[in-house]
């Protein structure tokens, strides 16, 4: 899943496109390189971030969606956003085909009746709070149980609903320390409970250039060995900024393995 952001102020600043022909080169490019889809963005998540209104996320969804169109008519697109109405017009009204929210529904409280109606296949990622406040709140007696517990009661809600098609995020960064961060990834196995397909998103994310000092711009080759330790513990989905070294790792784990199966990337 290559990520396209339509925003001033993503935390990764080479992921930031704004101009239709920024779009485009960028979306044909992670094309070309082995994304499978594309998740367009254009409400920035990151602690600190500014706010942006409805009228104003849509808007740079549209201009997203047919950037993308101009040069990949057929990619599947993924809509990044914790609005239900942002979502219903994504999908009705620019044709996305799926929608990701990084808060489970927490957001919005239309989220699992809008997904039944719109019946499209749904990212479920945990977090805490908001983006603002998602950092203060931590404290959990074991993150990995109380993770699983959290989407549980995310997955039945989204279920009693209506929505089937549900694609699970245990929600790297957010709201969990770097060390928790760790933790979920040592026991990224547990997560296949849920019998659902698992995204794995750690792209250049602060678990990693925190842990050396560095900055998003150094943390390529960490994202690159978190992402092969996911693959081999079954994650089906990569959420990634670099699509190549993603698309390698895929090929290198399936030919060392040769075993989808056992991979759970069936």
């Amino acid at each position: 899943m290559g990520i396209i952001n339509v925003t001033p102020d993503s935390f990764y600043s080479e992921s930031r496109t704004q101009s239709h022909d920024d779009i485009a080169l960028k979306a044909k490019k992670m094309l070309d390189e082995g994304a499978d889809w594309l998740d367009l963005g254009a409400y920035s998540t990151r602690p600190g971030a500014d706010d942006v209104t409805p009228a104003e996320e849509i808007e740079r969804l549209r201009t997203g969606m047919r950037a993308i169109r101009s040069v990949a008519p057929d990619a599947i697109v993924s809509i990044d956003t914790f609005r239900a109405d942002v979502a219903r017009q994504a999908v009705e009204e620019l044709g996305a085909d799926m929608i990701n929210d990084i808060s489970g529904g927490l957001l919005d409280d239309d989220m699992p009746s809008t997904i039944a109606k719109l019946k499209v296949p749904y990212v479920l990622m945990h977090t805490r709070g908001t983006p603002a406040t998602m950092q203060q709140l931590t404290d959990y007696r074991d993150v990995t149980g109380d993770v699983l517990a959290e989407l549980a009661r995310r997955i039945d809600i989204f279920g009693m609903a209506g929505v089937n098609d549900i694609i699970v995020d245990p929600g790297f960064g957010f709201a969990k320390t770097v060390e928790q961060n760790y933790r979920l990834l040592r026991d990224l196995e547990a997560f296949h409970v849920f019998e659902r397909p698992l995204l794995v998103g750690v792209s250049r994310k602060s678990m990693i250039y925190r842990t050396f000092g560095t900055t998003p711009d150094e943390a390529l080759n960490g994202t690159t060995v978190i992402n092969t330790i996911a693959l081999m513990a079954g994650a089906s989905v990569l959420r990634v900024h670099d699509a190549k070294e993603a698309a390698e790792a895929v090929k290198i784990v399936e030919l060392t393995y040769n075993d989808k199966t056992w991979l759970h990337l069936e």
